[in-house]
This record gives C-alpha cells, structure tokens and sequence, in this order.
C-alpha cells in the first residue's frame, strides 16, 4: 500500500467571462493557472456567489483601474453578503485593441460596444479617430467582441487576444488614452487563515461608520495615521440604507499579523459600528513598506514589555 500524498484537485475559479476578457487573462497569470479549471460567469456577483456556495474554489475579479478608478460591483459585493477573503492580486497592464469582422474598414464603423469600464479608458481616442461612432456597454469586453460576431455592433473594443475566440481581427492595436494604464485583479476564496506574511503585503478592510457626523472619517484614518499605517486605497460607497449612510472600503499596507497593523484594525474595531476583514496577502508589486520610528513589531513588543512593567510595579 502506498504512503504517497493523494494530488490536490485542481481549482475552480470563475471569472467575468466569456473566453477572452482581461479578467480571464489576469487569471492565467496567477501561479498554478495552468493546472486550475477557469469557468466563465455572466457577471461578477454571479462570481463570486459561486464561490460562496462552494461551487468554485475561488473567483478572479476586478477590484480597481488605474485610470478609471474603482469597479463599484465589486466593491459593494465584497462588502456584503457571506464573506469572502482576498488571498492574491493580479496587476495586469491595459490596452485595448479595436475588434471587427473581416474586411470591416474604419469608415464602416457606426457602432462600437465595450465594458462601461472601457470606454472612460478610451474617451479620446474615439472622439479623434470615430467621433461619429455610438457607443453601446456590454456586460464584458469579450462579450462586445461575440456580439460584433453575431453582427449586433460593427466594432469592439477589447483585449486583442480576443480577436481569435470569435473571429475578428483588430483593426488597431494598443489603443489607451493614458500610458501605462494597469488594472488590479484579486482572487477571493472562502475565509480561511490569512495567508503567511511576506515583508510585502495589502491589507483589505470595509469599515462601517456608527452614524454620520463631523470628523467620522477622521477617526477612521486616525486609527491608521497614529500606527504608521499607510492607505494606498480608500472609497466610500453608499450601503443602501439612504443618504448620508456609507461604508469605507480601504487597502492598508502590511499584514494583519503585523503589530502596526493588527492595532490599527482593534482601533477601527473599536470606534465603527463593524468591520469586515477582507484579508492579508502578498503585493503584487513586492512593495516594502517604509516604517517609520516606533511601528516595527520589535518596538510595539518593547513598548507592551514596558506596560506590564509598569502594571505590576516592576523598574521602568
């Protein structure tokens, strides 16, 4: 009989589909993607849902565009629902290439469609080269290329590596009104223990105010400015309940067993009405944080040396 370890299955994970959206290309970035099952969803909510009743091991999705901002679904999904951790993110560098039938000409373009995401992306480059095109959203930029295959628009505009999947051929390439647009992607799972600090790590929360008065958000940052802890990201989004009620979604830099880190979120803890961790996990970047005087796990040790000496009347 053999003591061999039995394989691990292979993962699941869904993501925005269908076959040829930039979701789907940061998702064979991930380590282990070669091996993984990769399942097109019709939306992010129907992705992440999956996940959560455990059809999926995990979903690839959108979390935020360097040019465009935020993806709002993603957002308000993470902050509501049964929970779900993130345990890795994806950058993944942004051009969009102009998608059409063979023998398609730019003169014969009356109709584009896109992710709503896209088109703020490309705003003056339509306005230069198709001023007189409309615009249509789609539910992904790979489905605008299926729908230009069908016949429904003249163009698309996506990666062009989805040219292949329905039969089109881009038109133009790398087509961005800003250099170096990056959009950042994240793997979300069910909870499990944070994933093992690296020196490099985001962490991700979504802080619920008690109620809305002066300096709210003050206390929020407060809680992170007096640690050392720095916010690379924070929004504010609506929960739903009417106006004035809002929930902060905010990335942290360090790891929730950081000190700094961990304190900073008992802080939070202490003065919102909840907090959802979203979790801990390593940077895409590998960016260090630089810790200033006082916010290194060795000076927070000494400074809780220092209390109990003080507590039980020891020399200080």
């Amino acid at each position: 009989m053999s003591d061999a370890p039995t394989p691990a299955a292979a993962p699941r994970w869904t993501y925005l589909g269908p076959s040829g959206t930039f979701t789907e290309a940061a998702l064979r970035m991930l380590p282990g993607a070669e091996h993984a099952e990769a399942v097109p969803m019709e939306s992010v909510p129907v992705a992440l849902d999956a996940v959560r009743r455990g059809d999926a091991d995990g979903a690839v999705v959108a979390l935020e565009n360097s040019v465009e901002g935020a993806v709002s679904i993603t957002l308000d999904e993470l902050a509501t629902g049964a929970p779900l951790v993130i345990t890795a993110e994806i950058l993944l560098p942004i051009a969009f290439a102009l998608l059409v039938r063979p023998g398609t000409a730019l003169d014969d373009i009356k109709t584009i469609s896109s992710h709503s995401h896209a088109q703020p992306q490309v705003r003056n480059w339509l306005a230069t080269h198709l001023p007189d095109a409309h615009w249509f959203s789609s539910a992904s930029n790979a489905d605008a290329a299926r729908l230009v295959q069908d016949g429904r628009y003249d163009a698309a505009l996506a990666g062009e590596f989805a040219a292949g999947p329905y039969g089109l051929v881009p038109l133009v390439t790398d087509i961005h009104d800003v250099e170096g647009a990056v959009t950042r992607f994240v793997l979300v799972e069910r909870p499990d223990r944070p994933t093992v600090p690296t020196g490099a790590d985001r962490t991700t929360v979504v802080a619920y105010i008690v109620d809305d008065h002066p300096g709210a958000l003050l206390e929020i940052l407060q809680e992170f400015a007096v640690r050392g802890v720095n916010l690379t990201r924070i929004e504010s989004r609506p929960t739903g309940d009417g106006l004035g009620h809002y929930f902060f979604s905010m990335d942290a830099e360090g790891h929730v067993a950081d000190a700094r880190v961990g304190e900073a979120l008992m802080g939070l803890r202490r003065v919102c009405a909840a907090v959802r961790f979203l979790g801990s996990y390593p940077r895409a970047d590998r960016v260090r944080p630089q810790l200033r005087r006082g916010t290194s796990d060795a000076e927070f040790a000494n400074a809780a040396e220092w209390l109990a000496r003080a507590r039980g009347g020891g020399e200080i």
